[in-house]
């Protein structure tokens, strides 16, 4: 029986990027795109979680970076792993703190990281992407 002469070759898992105003509104947008992802590849339970991680990681983004535009990327990083990153223009490392009782905010990192199986920083020559691993039951 002849052998074939190419054989197919696994190139990575998908991935959903989209880049967005960096306004706070581009909140909403990032939560529908990490929802889809979730759904198109069958890990509905970590849509919602996804969804609030991203909200924060953007709030951040927009807040502290004050630049024009901001990427979204969600990614299938193993079979039962989703990582939902957001990548901007500055170089300054997010800072995980208690807030106080009276604070407004500073609870985002916290709640990422209650969340997230593993979340962390790349600070590259262009600016940054901070990152939170979903890991599903599989």
């Amino acid at each position: 029986m002849p052998q074939p002469t190419t054989r197919t070759r696994p190139t990575g898992h998908t991935g959903y990027s989209e880049t967005l105003p960096g306004e706070p509104g581009s909140a909403a947008t990032a939560r529908k795109l990490v929802r889809g992802a979730c759904a198109v590849r069958g890990l509905e339970e970590l849509a919602e979680d996804g969804a609030l991680i991203v909200s924060e990681l953007v709030s951040n983004a927009v807040r502290h970076a004050r630049r024009e535009s901001i990427r979204v990327v969600v990614e299938r990083t193993a079979q039962n792993t989703v990582r939902v990153a957001v990548a901007d223009l500055s170089r300054a490392r997010p800072v995980q703190r208690e807030a106080d009782g009276g604070d407004d905010g500073g609870r985002g990192l916290c709640l990422v990281a209650a969340l997230a199986a593993d979340w962390g920083t790349d600070v590259r020559r262009w600016g940054k992407v901070v990152w939170a691993d979903l890991e599903g039951r599989g």
